[in-house]
């Protein structure tokens, strides 16, 4: 949804979910690095998060 904002994400963060759960990073993509098959490489995420 193009007209999401990251105020509006931790809002509803903040009224549904426990502190725990809640994301300390909110990070917008166009896309996900994803396998041949479809899963998220989510190493490549981690990878590109240390490099930045």
């Amino acid at each position: 949804d193009p007209s999401l904002t990251e105020f509006a994400l931790r809002e509803y963060c903040a009224e549904n979910l426990t502190g725990y759960k809640k994301p300390k990073i909110i990070e917008f993509r166009a896309e996900l690095p994803k396998t041949n098959v479809g899963k998220i490489l989510r190493r490549a995420l981690r990878d590109s998060e240390k490099t930045a």
